[in-house]
């Protein structure tokens, strides 16, 4: 054979290996996301994984005025986001021949809609509908999440797809001491100072700051994070000190939320930042599975019963638990944080507002302002799935406080808790078949203060649990207060020591003062402890 014929054998045999290699030419998978009570186009979140479960895809939209979103995060092989938000317009995906599984969601007011699907040789149509369970805005209930990391040119389309009502993005982040936020400005543009409405009711409040301290200084130290939330301008200061950008935040009609309840230095920035939010859900807490179970573990409250670990860390509930403790004990120590709740969407593996915060604003008009308001009032309860409605009032001749709760789920609830002072006061037996909702009337009466919450657990399927939280009520006695336990004291006395000694060579003895002001409050609650 000569060297030419030689040649073209060899270039016919490496096409035709290309050709027997090459992937499959994508087809279109075009679909339509709807109401299945109005027929009416729906913003929502759309996964598309192989059948297998080996492979996800992701859709764009197929209208010109549309948008589509992709989010695609991991933390492991187990803890993976991997989703397209869409705005109210049909979409279209590019997918190899084979089987698919298509979930659509929409908020904590949507069932979940899954299809198989077949793509073939030829494009394939499908229209998915999505069937409301609950309409939390009807009765006068508007969802928020409060930390979140995206573009605020994307919110509107997530913002509707998640079903938000209010979405705070941190449009400004600093992660070093003293650095002033603007130096931590996300996104290039001005940052607007008014909201910004994706429609009537569902609207972006743009200016807020994280500080997330890893570093004082050049030097790698980690003291923690703190949010400023619905601020009119610049914050002009760094951190520490504490108290000073505390002050300029809260004179801005801002409100400081505590970002997680783990961060070494948040039993002291509570106390001495006055802090106003306190996450009972937040970034860890997942669609997918919980991945963090070491972090900060070094802070837990280690001889409390009642938060779980297994040989790993935390487990989901204890991680849960840790934070409920660590805010029963304050509230009893008299630190009246108000519920929030937050994702850090843009960060971590969990879709916007899988955690957040219902706010009751009763038959008003929905506004950020209004609801901000009401958000730092404590009429607001915090779901990761099922919604507490409540409502109070005072009665009787001595005044006793009544409060009616209407517990609803989708999917069936297997655990009611009323909490009287952070205790489990009462637990409401719950047998098979589970219900999916439960009213609850609890009347609080007698001669000493206190505060009442209530919390409930639904059960998914696939066995994990979804919880709702309220905000504490209070029942306040003159000169009767609520005394913390002296184990709670104990442990947050304990978290200022181990943060001076830990902090000693790195802040300064003006920095240091902040936290001995923390240590020197707990102190003082020890006298009267019980």
């Amino acid at each position: 054979m000569s060297l030419r014929h030689r040649f073209a054998v060899l270039i016919f045999v490496c096409l035709l290996g290309r050709t027997f290699s090459a992937e499959p030419s994508a087809v279109p998978l075009r679909g339509e996301i709807r109401d299945a009570e109005s027929g009416q186009l729906l913003p929502a979140r759309l996964y598309i994984q192989s059948a297998d479960g080996t492979k996800w895809f992701f859709a764009k939209s197929a209208d010109a005025k549309g948008s589509a979103l992709v989010y695609d995060k991991a933390r492991d092989q187990k803890s993976v986001e991997k989703h397209t938000t869409l705005s109210a317009h049909p979409f279209v995906a590019e997918l190899p021949p084979g089987k698919y599984s298509l979930t659509v969601e929409r908020g904590k007011e949507y069932l979940t809609a899954t299809k198989e699907v077949e793509v073939g040789t030829q494009s394939l149509d499908v229209k998915i509908e999505l069937r409301r369970w609950i309409n939390m805005a009807e009765r006068g209930w508007y969802s928020g999440d409060t930390h979140v990391h995206r573009a605020i040119s994307e919110l509107s389309n997530v913002a509707l797809a998640e079903d938000l009502n209010v979405v705070y993005p941190m449009s400004q982040w600093v992660t070093v001491t003293h650095t002033l936020p603007e130096k931590g400005r996300v996104d290039p543009q001005p940052i607007p100072t008014a909201p910004i409405f994706a429609d009537p009711t569902h609207a972006i409040v743009p200016f807020n700051t994280e500080y997330e301290i890893f570093s004082v200084g050049p030097k790698r130290h980690t003291l923690g994070a703190v949010l400023i939330l619905g601020q009119k301008g610049p914050l002009k200061l760094g951190i520490p000190p504490l108290k000073a950008v505390a002050e300029e935040a809260h004179r801005q009609g801002g409100l400081l939320d505590l970002e997680k309840h783990s961060w070494a230095w948040t039993p002291i920035i509570a106390p001495v930042m006055k802090a106003d939010l306190y996450p009972l859900s937040n970034n860890h807490i997942w669609r997918t599975e919980f991945a963090f179970k070491s972090w900060t573990i070094e802070n837990n409250w280690r001889d409390n019963p009642r938060i779980e670990t297994d040989k790993d860390g935390f487990t989901e509930l204890g991680w849960l638990h840790f934070g409920w403790e660590q805010y029963y004990a304050m509230l009893n120590c008299g630190l009246r944080m108000r519920p929030t709740a937050g994702t850090a969407n843009g960060v971590h593996p969990v879709p916007a507002g899988f955690s957040r915060v219902y706010v009751d604003l009763g038959n008003e008009k929905l506004t950020p302002e209004l609801w901000q308001k009401r958000l730092n009032e404590g009429r607001s309860f915090v779901t990761t799935g099922p919604m507490i409605e409540f409502q109070s009032e005072r009665v009787g001749s001595n005044h006793e406080l009544g409060i009616s709760f209407r517990i609803s789920s989708q999917y069936p609830l297997v655990k009611i808790e009323q909490i009287k002072d952070g205790e489990v006061w009462h637990s409401i037996p719950l047998t098979e078949p589970y219900l999916s909702a439960h009213r609850l009337d609890w009347t609080i009466a007698g001669n000493q203060s206190q505060w009442v919450a209530v919390r409930c657990f639904e059960q998914l399927p696939n066995g994990r649990v979804r919880f709702a939280h309220t905000a504490p009520l209070y029942f306040d006695v003159p000169k009767r207060s609520v005394q913390p336990r002296r184990d709670q004291v104990r442990y947050l006395i304990q978290r200022c020591e181990e943060e001076i000694a830990r902090n000693k060579e790195v802040l300064s003895d003006a920095e240091l003062a902040e936290y001995r002001e923390a240590l020197e409050f707990y102190r003082g609650k020890l006298e009267t402890a019980r």
